[in-house]
C-alpha cells in the first residue's frame, strides 16, 4: 500500500510528538518550520496535488494563497485544546496554570480566523495533578496523531465550532514568571511552575538571590513547619538542620520546593540549596 504524502507544519513539543506517529506510517514530504518555508510548501504541493497538509504549533499565519492548494480538505490543524476553548498560542500551558485535570486533543481545518476552523475530531484525555507539560504534549500530541493515521483516507465532514463559547490564551512571556506567594496559594503556585517549565520559567528571589524553581509540590492543609523546615518568607530564626524548603503563600498554604536553580549554577535538590546558601 502506497503511504499517505505529508506536508508537515510545526515546532516544538507538539509539533515532535506529532511527527514521530506520523513518520512511522506516511511519507513527509517536507516539515515546514519557519515562515520562509511556505515557498516550498507552494512548490511541493503543486508537484505532488495529493499531499496532504498537516500542522501542529507552527507559530506562522498561513494565508490564503496557501490555504487553497489544499482545498477542499484543507491542512488539518492539530489543536491541544477542546476548541473553541482555548483558542491561541499557550492552550496547555493555560489549562496547566488554571489546574485543569480534562485536556483535549482537536483537529480541525486551518482556517483564517485563530483556531476557528470547523472541526473534523476531538477527544479529551484526564491526566493526574501532577502530570508532567511534556508528557501532556506527548499524549495529545501522539492522540491526534494516531487519529489521523486512521481516518486520512475517509476524513468525516467538519463541524462548525460555536464561537460564542470560545476562549482565548496569551502569549508567555517573561512578565509571567514571577510567582508571588501573597497573590496566590500554594497549589497556584505549584500549577503555575508546572506551566512555565521551559518558558518562561519560575522565578523567585530567596535572600536577594535569584532562583529558578524547577519542581515543587503543596503540602496538605495539615501541614506545619517544624525544625527541619526552612520557610522562605519567615524571619524567625530555625533550631535544628532543615532539609526542607517551603513557601508561605495565600491562606496559610505551604508550596515545598524540591528542586531550584540559582542563578548561574545548577539545578540541585532542596537540601544541597539550604547547605549552600542558607546557612
Amino acid at each position: 500500500m502506497t503511504k499517505p504524502e505529508i506536508i508537515f507544519f510545526g515546532n516544538g513539543p507538539l509539533a515532535k510528538y506529532t511527527l514521530s506517529v506520523l513518520e512511522s506510517s506516511c511519507n513527509i514530504l517536507f516539515h515546514a518550520k519557519e515562515k520562509v518555508d511556505l515557498d516550498t510548501v507552494k512548490a511541493l504541493k503543486k508537484s505532488h496535488p495529493n499531499a496532504f497538509g498537516v500542522l501542529a504549533s507552527y507559530g506562522v499565519i498561513i494565508k490564503s494563497d496557501v490555504l487553497d492548494l489544499f482545498e477542499p480538505i484543507g491542512i488539518l490543524n492539530l489543536h491541544p485544546s477542546l476548541l473553541p476553548k482555548y483558542r491561541g498560542p499557550s492552550p496547555i500551558e493555560t489549562a496547566i496554570k488554571n489546574g485543569d485535570t480534562t485536556f483535549g486533543v482537536s483537529i480541525m481545518k486551518l482556517a483564517p480566523a485563530m483556531d476557528a476552523g470547523p472541526i473534523y475530531y476531538q477527544t479529551s484525555l484526564e491526566f493526574p495533578l501532577d502530570t508532567s507539560k511534556d508528557s501532556i504534549y506527548q499524549s495529545l500530541g501522539e492522540a491526534g496523531a494516531t487519529w489521523l493515521l486512521e481516518h486520512l483516507a475517509n476524513l468525516p465532514t467538519p463541524s462548525p465550532q460555536d464561537d460564542s463559547h470560545a476562549t482565548y490564551t496569551e502569549k508567555l512571556d517573561k512578565s509571567m514568571s514571577a510567582l508571588d506567594p501573597t497573590k496566590n496559594t500554594a497549589l497556584e503556585l505549584s500549577n503555575r511552575i508546572r506551566a512555565f517549565a521551559d518558558f518562561p520559567k519560575s522565578k523567585l528571589e530567596i535572600r536577594d538571590l535569584d532562583c529558578t524553581i524547577i519542581k515543587a509540590h503543596p503540602e496538605s492543609s495539615e501541614f506545619t513547619p517544624d525544625e527541619h523546615t526552612f520557610v522562605v518568607n519567615f524571619t524567625s530564626k530555625k533550631i535544628g538542620k532543615p532539609t526542607k524548603l517551603s513557601l508561605c503563600c495565600r491562606n496559610n498554604t505551604y508550596l515545598t520546593i524540591d528542586e531550584i536553580q540559582p542563578a548561574g549554577r545548577k539545578i540541585m535538590d532542596a537540601k544541597s540549596f539550604i547547605n549552600g546558601y542558607l546557612k
